[in-house]
């Protein structure tokens, strides 16, 4: 018996040969496959991929992955040339297109037009080409020059920068760690701009350290549903306010009763706006983070 994969990718096979699924129509999404198949993320992305190492699909920036083939280059005879930096760049613009869970190296391999083991020669395997990803991806919002007017400033423009690369790309987020730091420059600029925004407070390092840490994870925390929000769009056709609308009297008959929620259950119209969240709660966390600094330094005089 095929394995699942296998199944999905034949059913997708064969809506494309009928013809019910026509050249540039986008085909069921790895999430709408995961529901529709009952399957997991895995198993819906590789049979994507199948598809797509058989010509028949391709991705598409902004629309996700839709019936052709995509434009492909032969095997390039110069691989020697091939650049570090336009492996790296390949790879982002394929995990901003279906996600890092898709990328693979033989699909970077064929995009390039190389052969896949010649990738390793430039950016090592798969593990070490996300960390060069994602050192990029910082990189590309640099800091601007001159020093911020105030402590408050120079965090602001940290978190702000980071998302914006998290905006641009859906991947990053889940690609970085907390508690288990890449060292990579672009990331340790960020933890450096915040160490010396709180420099001013005179506080011990470890106030210090968890002042950036804290930064750090409520910008990750909250770009962590970017990615999310943007499959789920995809996959329904609804943003999060029309989803809600949708909701609405659901919502309605289970708040019912609760003190909190019969303020908003008569006309409140929410405009739930993910950047909105973002700079409501940095608002929040330096109003917080100020109070706490201020205190530190009261103790240590």
């Amino acid at each position: 018996m095929p394995a699942p994969y296998q199944q999905i990718a034949a059913g997708i096979r064969a809506r494309i040969s009928t013809g019910e699924l026509g050249q540039g129509e986008r085909v069921p999404s790895t999430r709408e496959l995961m529901r529709e198949y009952g399957v997991a993320m895995a198993t819906a992305t590789k049979a994507l991929t199948t598809l797509q190492q058989e010509g028949l699909v391709h991705s598409r920036p902004g629309v996700g992955t839709v019936v052709g083939p995509a434009r492909r280059t032969p095997v390039r005879a110069d691989e020697p040339a091939l650049s570090r930096d336009e492996v790296v760049r390949v790879a982002i613009t394929l995990a901003d297109a279906e996600g890092l869970a898709a990328l693979s190296m033989r699909r970077i391999a064929s995009e390039l037009g190389v052969a896949t083991m010649g990738l390793y020669r430039h950016v090592g395997g798969k593990d070490a080409l996300v960390l060069q990803m994602v050192d990029r991806a910082i990189a590309d919002f640099p800091f601007p020059p001159g020093e911020p007017a105030d402590w408050r400033a120079g965090i602001e423009t940290a978190a702000r920068l980071q998302w914006a690369a998290y905006r641009r790309h859906l991947w990053l987020p889940g690609a970085i760690s907390l508690g288990r730091p890449q060292m990579l420059p672009s990331l340790l600029s960020h933890t450096d701009a915040v160490l010396r925004a709180v420099s001013g407070f005179g506080v011990d390092p470890s106030t210090a350290l968890y002042a950036a840490i804290t930064v750090f994870g409520y910008v990750r925390g909250v770009a962590l549903n970017l990615e999310p929000e943007a499959l789920a769009e995809q996959d329904t056709g609804l943003t999060a306010d029309q989803w809600a609308d949708e909701h609405a009297d659901r919502l309605a008959a289970v708040a019912r009763g609760l003190a909190g929620f019969e303020t908003l259950l008569d006309g409140f119209d929410f405009d739930f706006d993910l950047d909105q969240l973002f700079e409501f709660g940095l608002q929040l966390v330096l109003d917080g983070l100020g109070v706490r600094l201020e205190t530190v330094r009261s103790r240590l005089r």
